[in-house]
């Protein structure tokens, strides 16, 4: 059938995005942490996995970073120096625009206070340090804001 630009196409894929041209977007992932190891890490994993990374070093750079770039998720350490993880989620959750965002806290503590601790500022799940590039990607699929 000839193309017709009054009429839409009926078998034109569109990507979630609503976009008929390309790959939908890939996930914008935060990852907010002071060990510079840590953060390199989940950045290679991450985008070996297909999503836009940001990183931050500590709570104050990561909330000029959620307000600048809107993340669909947030991986967030607990222990940082000035403002720590929870601290900064609960900011984080108490802003409406991104109340919705998922956060995941890393911790090397595997602790049941400090998972309790992390649902009561909002985050969604707990991941313990050191992660594997799996149970990170799979942290992201699980909760990636659609």
């Amino acid at each position: 059938m000839p193309f017709q630009p009054n009429r839409p196409q009926e078998d034109t894929p569109v990507n979630p995005d609503g976009n008929p041209n390309g790959p939908p977007s890939a996930a914008r992932v935060l990852v907010i942490d002071d060990s510079n190891t840590i953060r390199r890490s989940a950045e290679i994993f991450l985008r070996q996995g297909g999503y836009e990374v940001l990183l931050a070093e500590d709570g104050y750079d990561a909330l000029s970073k959620v307000n600048d770039h809107a993340p669909d998720l947030i991986f967030c350490d607990i222990l940082m120096p000035r403002l720590d993880g929870y601290q900064t989620c609960a900011i984080i959750k108490r802003n409406p625009r991104f109340a919705t965002t998922p956060v995941i806290m890393l911790s090397s503590k595997d602790g049941l206070f400090d998972k309790a601790r992390g649902r009561m500022v909002g985050s969604q799940d707990y991941l313990t340090k050191p992660f594997t590039k799996d149970q990170l990607l799979v942290a992201v699929q699980q909760h990636r804001r659609a």
